[in-house]
């Protein structure tokens, strides 16, 4: 019905925002800037969350946190925190051996291999070691996945699946790995670790701000103080800011920018609102600025397919790609 006497609505109804008068109990929920509809459904996390009565219903699920890697040494930890380091050694992501529990009480460790992937000092995760308990490793390098090591007779504690361009490791510890057999790697993690891990993807204790906990569990504020404790042998040099990768190659930078542009177009319009596009388009930029001996594609398609897969932890599919920009050959991942 239409409001009456200066949009003054009758009595037990309420303005609904478009020049009309409606029943409280039909008046939308709101998140995000986004209005819904009562009965209508999104999903937040891994929960979902059902309108009723103007507010909120939602599930109360146990959601398993992410922590991602990729590209040119783009961290982001459990508890959100975001930071590049790009260190030529072996590092550990994530382990649960941390503080006083010692090194013999722990139940898994996940370490990365980063190696140079262009001249100006960019390194990039290439591999992948997973340890779980004290004699099953688990090794992941070029595409190729072998079980090392593992307890003689024994159940293995993990398997192994493919899911499009991803290979997934599922464990019966409460750890999940994705990796797309090139240099991105996403971490998803039980909530029943929460506060009981340590790496370079943080204590996952809900506060990104005490993320940069050393192995000594010292918490600094210097990324490259924090980054260098992880690594796995004291023989490695300790990581140094390295140039720009666009100032170092000033000939990349207007293609970096101009391919990196879709990550802020209309493309992923949809995502603007939930995440914040201009830190991965950054990033996006330096990779595809830094990926100076070959792999362009690889460096600026990662990086984009890193954005469009933290839209996708919120349920927006975005299709990016085309046969012109990053395309798969969806009949052999089919």
């Amino acid at each position: 019905t239409h409001c009456v006497s200066g949009c003054v609505c009758p009595p037990n109804q309420v303005l609904d925002g478009k020049g009309g008068c409606t029943a409280p109990e039909d008046c939308p929920c709101v998140h995000n800037g986004n209005s819904y509809s009562p009965g209508e459904s999104i999903r937040v996390g891994c929960n979902n969350c059902t309108c009723r009565n103007r507010k909120w219903h939602c599930s109360e699920e146990s959601c398993l946190e992410t922590c991602s890697v990729y590209g040119d040494g783009h961290y982001t930890t459990f508890d959100g925190k975001r930071f590049d380091f790009e260190g030529d050694c072996e590092y550990v992501l994530v382990q649960n051996y941390c503080g006083q529990q010692g090194m013999n009480q722990g139940t898994f460790r996940v370490i990365t291999e980063n190696i140079p992937c262009g001249t100006t000092g960019t390194t990039c995760s290439k591999s992948i070691k997973v340890f779980l308990g004290v004699s099953i490793f688990f090794n992941n390098f070029d595409g190729h996945s072998d079980v090392i090591q593992r307890t003689p007779g024994g159940k293995m504690p993990f398997q192994i699946r493919s899911m499009g361009i991803y290979l997934v490791v599922d464990t019966t510890v409460g750890l999940i790995l994705m990796w797309d057999k090139k240099t991105s790697i996403f971490i998803k993690l039980s909530p029943s670790f929460q506060g009981h891990v340590c790496g370079l993807c943080g204590n996952y204790d809900g506060n990104g701000n005490n993320d940069f906990t050393t192995r000594s569990q010292s918490v600094v504020g210097n990324v490259l103080e924090f980054a260098n404790s992880w690594k796995v042998s004291s023989s490695c040099p300790n990581a140094n800011r390295t140039k720009d990768p666009c100032t170092a190659n000033p000939y990349r930078k207007a293609w970096a920018q101009k391919q990196c542009s879709i990550i802020t177009s209309e493309v992923f319009a949809k995502c603007h609102t939930q995440i914040e596009p201009n830190e991965y388009y950054q990033a996006c930029v330096d990779d595809a600025c830094a990926c100076d001996t070959g792999g362009d594609c690889e460096c600026f398609c990662t990086a984009v397919a890193a954005y469009a897969e933290a839209c996708n932890e919120l349920d927006i599919c975005i299709s990016w790609r085309t046969p012109s920009i990053c395309p798969l050959f969806c009949d052999y991942y089919n």
